[in-house]
């Protein structure tokens, strides 16, 4: 008998969150990661940093609705998590988005600017490339070529 489990977001270790190494190599201030949760969701831990220092916010992408809402309610109260809010993306085949902390900058173009508000070194920012986030899960899997018959 196969049991369908519902879509619940759950809190796990910072440490099992598929991008907690690449917050651990960028962050100005890597003791952030010490309040960090991972948020479980599909199975798919992803990192969840608080804010502090000039880590002035955060944000999870999530692609359901319903799943940005109950992730919302696990952060809201924790520490360095002030202001939990969804921002609704109006297209349904889009993702929405968890934020925590100010309102991050509108300026979609000036990347340099977004990274300091997330928090990064100045080192991380002058390394990035713009397009170039986190990974995502299925990034971080190794991609190998079905065996020759």
């Amino acid at each position: 008998m196969t049991v369908v489990r519902p879509l619940i977001p759950r809190l796990v270790s910072a440490r099992l969150a598929y991008d907690f190494e690449y917050f651990a190599n960028r962050l100005a201030d890597p003791s952030l990661l010490d309040g960090a949760v991972g948020v479980c969701i599909h199975r798919a831990p992803l990192l969840a940093v608080p804010t502090g220092g000039s880590r002035r916010g955060g944000s999870l992408s999530v692609d359901l609705l319903v799943l940005a809402d109950k992730t919302r309610r696990l952060l809201t109260g924790l520490p360095g998590f002030a202001d939990v809010r969804v921002r609704a993306s109006p297209f349904q085949d889009a993702r929405h988005v968890v934020e925590w902390g100010d309102q991050p900058p509108t300026c979609a173009y000036n990347d340099a600017a977004r990274r300091r508000f997330y928090g990064y070194t100045e080192d991380a920012i002058r390394r990035s490339h713009p397009g170039h986030g986190p990974p995502t899960p299925s990034s971080t899997a190794p991609h190998l070529s079905p065996p020759m018959s």
